[in-house]
């Protein structure tokens, strides 16, 4: 038998998350039976679990976590897999878990440099970050403004941008302005003053496009007065779809082709040191409702990481 974390309906963590026992999956031709090392927790588990994402009874009990990173346990013969193999799972499905079951196309070589924390972690927000980008086909020329630059999807955004070659103005809290400049942004604090403040920035440069992680009406209309609405690329923002911005959430096939395309390339950037993924807190079994609960709140940067222990 092997250990799972699951939601045995909707409200508070502390109430509703379990550990349950399940069987050891088998694998069928094409599938993969991966141990689990880690797995990245994000904003989206926790929005399921409190009922953010709908409340239908017919969904329980909820299975957890959509990126893992470990080793093969087991095989089908024409997966092109073994036991043994360091392999990272996205998207994955039930990864707060022992073990994870998936489709061999849905699963990608570890890079031996990069770690299994690291690797558990990246690819939800490095997909979406590379898909706002290449939506907006961002270019050394470009004068990109990211909203929320410190988390997890927009720091992604700003390191693939200013490799690009791309200035980029990024919005944060002021604890994160030291982490922006050392990524190669300009920081700017979001709150009142913010036109002011990335006009101070620009510096007498013209915005060109606009990345949107957050979603916010400040957002928003800060942008629409710096450039035109399909200049500006949101993951957030859809209650303002009506005024002409665009939003990417890999619904489309354009959308999905750009986050195909990005989970090689990515690994091998988080290998390479190129984009660096901060791990805020790892958690196991035991301890699993206090890091839900702390992650919809204020929280250190970077990524929750689940550890099966």
């Amino acid at each position: 038998m092997a250990k799972k974390i699951i939601a045995t309906g909707y409200g508070d963590p502390a109430d509703v998350l379990a550990v349950t026992d399940v069987d050891v999956p088998s694998p069928g031709p094409a599938d993969v039976v991966v141990a689990v090392r880690a797995a990245g927790l994000n904003p989206y588990d926790v929005k399921l679990v409190r009922g953010l994402m709908g409340t239908k009874p017919e969904k329980l009990p909820l299975s957890l976590g959509a990126e893992v990173a470990g080793v093969v346990h087991a095989a089908g013969a024409e997966s092109g897999y073994r036991a043994g193999d360091e392999v990272v799972v996205y998207p994955a499905a039930a990864a707060l878990a022992e073990y994870v079951l998936a489709d061999a196309d849905r699963v990608h070589r570890k890079p031996a440099d990069l770690g299994f924390a690291e690797a558990s972690s990246l690819l939800l927000a490095g997909v979406t970050a590379v898909d706002t980008l290449a939506t907006l086909g961002v270019t050394g020329d470009d004068v990109l403004l990211v909203h929320g630059g410190a988390g997890a999807v927009g720091s992604i955004v700003v390191s693939e941008a200013v490799a690009a070659g791309a200035t980029v103005i990024a919005t944060a809290s002021d604890r994160n302005h030291d982490h922006l400049r050392e990524s190669g942004a300009v920081p700017v604090a979001y709150g009142e003053g913010l036109a002011e403040a990335i006009t101070e920035a620009l510096d007498g440069k013209r915005v060109t496009g606009v990345i949107d992680t957050v979603g916010t009406d400040e957002a928003i209309d800060v942008s629409l007065d710096l450039v035109a609405p399909h200049r500006i690329v949101s993951v957030a923002a859809w209650g303002r779809v009506d005024d002409g911005i665009v939003v990417v959430d890999g619904s489309s096939e354009q959308s999905r082709h750009h986050r195909r395309a990005a989970v090689e390339p990515l690994l091998e950037d988080a290998a390479s040191g190129r984009i660096t993924v901060e791990i805020a807190r790892t958690f196991g079994f035991d301890d699993a409702a206090e890091a839900f609960d702390e992650l919809l709140g204020a929280h250190p940067r970077g990524k929750y990481v689940f550890e099966p222990k």
